[in-house]
């Protein structure tokens, strides 16, 4: 969604290459070291979409902050497209739980408000904060503060606010964790809607066993003590993956992903 090149290059076939390689964090220093993630190395293929589950404490941010550029490797190492992270790039957006809006701007006044480090013209942002908002389902609400808007909107906002940044990398932890199931439902429809249309590179990390089967290609499962992935599930399932249509299949990789997360308790 941003046209200036000079700005942020514009996304090309087969961007969003994320590769990790031999990372391990450790946070402390002397007897108070905890070794928050393992050696891991993993690579996200452009476009696809990856969820990490696991218990709490398993590494699950620590290895999404990393990627994000939140969090220094303590040895090893994340590239993406062959850059080395050090800091947090305009190519890779995050999204948490917490909405994190302005309170006095209104839903399209956060969105323009972001688009503001790239150096665009007011017309720009505001076309682009437009787009983002549209594309979320949230047009006719463009002009509503935070304080007007459901829990499910306010997400959506934060949603638009990174996506009108054309990152190619999608970073999310546990966004939907504090919206009622039905609202988490819709949401998953819109996230699935919008990666198709545009293939990020999608990094989610959930709790949620059935969240991650419904949007992902493929689980990876991590365990603790210390943080490090235990396995790599595909998730060969037709899209869409309608919550009320799950079929055998589904409930097969549900009782795999289940049973890992049993033994790491």
């Amino acid at each position: 969604m941003i046209p200036d090149s000079s700005v942020k290059p514009v996304n090309t076939p087969g961007s969003g290459r994320v590769r990790i390689a031999g990372l391990s964090v450790i946070f402390g220093e002397g007897n108070a070291q905890t070794t928050a993630l393992a050696a891991t190395d993993l690579t996200l293929e452009p476009g696809t979409f990856t969820a990490l589950i696991g218990p709490s404490g398993c590494g699950k941010s620590t290895l999404l902050n990393a990627v994000a550029g939140f969090t220094s490797p303590t040895e090893g190492a994340v590239q993406v497209d062959g850059r080395q992270v050090l800091a947090p790039h305009p190519s890779v957006g995050v999204i948490f739980q917490s909405f994190a809006l302005f309170p006095w701007f209104t839903a399209r006044g956060n969105v323009d408000f972001a688009l503001k480090r790239f150096g665009l013209s007011k017309k720009e942002r505001r076309s682009q904060a437009e787009a983002a908002l549209k594309e979320v389902g949230l047009a006719e609400h463009a002009q509503k503060y935070p304080g007007q808007l459901s829990g499910g909107m306010k997400q959506r906002v934060a949603i638009a606010r990174t996506l009108s940044a054309d990152p190619d990398v999608l970073l999310m932890d546990e966004p939907f964790g504090a919206l009622d199931a039905q609202t988490r439902l819709r949401m998953h429809e819109i996230l699935t809607g919008i990666w198709m249309k545009h293939r990020k590179t999608v990094l989610f990390v959930t709790h949620d066993v059935d969240e991650a089967l419904r949007l992902a290609d493929v689980v990876y499962v991590m365990a603790s003590s210390p943080g490090r992935i235990i396995k790599k599930v595909p998730v060969n399932l037709e899209r869409p993956r309608p919550v009320d249509h799950m079929g055998d299949g589904f409930l097969k990789l549900r009782s795999e992903l289940l049973g890992l997360l049993r033994h790491e308790e």
